[in-house]
């Protein structure tokens, strides 16, 4: 039996917008999610699929139907001689897997420790921090097409990973329901500490060649000490990505701005550090009502208590348009925002 109740979402959503859903449904397994298709309503009402909530805005009471994806399951499902595969349910918290992961010694993880969200949002979004994503160790996932019912297969190349990004953000946005994700992890690794705050982290320290459990304890400490825990203060993590622009661009930037930071990604093409340009433009802790950004985090935007959705996107528009209007440079939301709103960027 699928029952649809209302929903207070408040507490569902990392930013603790107050949201009401008319038509909430839990969805802890396969079965439902093919009942549910079954029904037809997804195909006669509006739907938004909830996960974690922790890369989302809500701008407004969401219309028709809210699905939130919760299928548990954390466990091994293959021991090879150099690499193990795991396999997670779409519902189960991203931290967790990570430090399954680290606890048996398994590496590719640590460097995403504390991401806060579900496992099954997380190859939506192309997860990633200090110098690493979840491409890194994705294997496969599988998924639920909406209009047929089918379970399918999705290989690292059909997910099409870019920054921040899939497939599942693009051209199958809404089309498919993500039941589980399968990781590939090594037995024998290499730790990458390739990221700024790393490197300087392990040289304070004085540590060479740091272990796993070495670089998930360093990476949860540098994240505490510069972003805000969204169980104190609401915040969805970054607000925007960083831009990239070609590297002519960024030359003539520099002749402008010869400070502006950025790092070469390919050839022609140089990613620049969002909260760098938010911070020039004197966003940096600001507040206005009850938004603001992260003193410690430019491009952490928070609510300071009470805010709606709405008044936390024209923040954030503020903020894009200061950016823009100084060194041309569009920064694009690496949050999703639910609602007709959206279209202000």
């Amino acid at each position: 039996m699928l029952n649809f109740t209302e929903q207070d979402l408040t507490t569902l959503n990392t930013f603790g917008v107050a949201v009401n859903a008319k038509n909430y449904l839990k969805i802890r397994s396969t079965f439902a999610t093919k009942k549910l298709i079954e029904t037809g309503r997804l195909e006669e009402s509006k739907f938004t699929i909830l996960g974690g909530g922790s890369n989302l805005l809500f701008t407004y009471n969401p219309e028709g139907l809210v699905l939130h994806v919760a299928v548990p399951g954390l466990r091994i499902i293959k021991d090879e001689k150099d690499h193990v595969l795991i396999e997670a349910g779409s519902g189960v918290i991203w931290h967790d897997v990570v430090e399954f992961a680290v606890k048996n010694r398994l590496g590719g993880l640590e460097n995403l420790a504390l991401i806060p969200g579900f496992c099954g949002a997380a190859p939506i979004q192309n997860i990633g921090a200090y110098g690493a994503e979840i491409k890194d160790v994705f294997d496969h996932l599988t998924a639920i097409n909406i209009k047929t019912g089918h379970t399918e297969i999705f290989n690292k190349t059909s997910c099409e990973f870019g920054y921040r990004t899939s497939v599942f953000k693009t051209k199958l946005k809404d089309k498919y329901i993500i039941t589980r994700i399968v990781l590939k992890l090594n037995k024998k690794y290499k730790t990458n500490t390739s990221y700024k705050d790393l490197q300087n982290y392990f040289e304070n320290k004085n540590v060479v060649t740091p272990g796993i459990k070495e670089v998930f304890d360093a990476v949860i400490e540098i994240r505490s000490a510069k972003l805000p825990n969204p169980n104190e203060v609401g915040n969805a993590g970054s607000f925007f990505k960083n831009p990239v622009i070609s590297t002519k661009e960024f030359e003539n930037l520099k002749k402008k701005f010869p400070e502006i930071p950025g790092y070469d990604i390919n050839t022609g093409q140089v990613k620049v550090p969002a909260a760098w340009l938010i911070e020039q433009c004197g966003w940096k802790g600001k507040s206005k009502g009850n938004v603001g950004t992260w003193p410690n985090q430019a491009l952490v935007i928070v609510n300071n208590g009470n805010a709606t959705g709405l008044e936390i996107l024209k923040f954030a528009k503020a903020l894009h348009n200061d950016v823009k209007k100084k060194f041309g440079i569009t920064l694009e939301p690496e949050v999703n925002i639910i609602g007709s709103e959206k279209s202000l960027f």
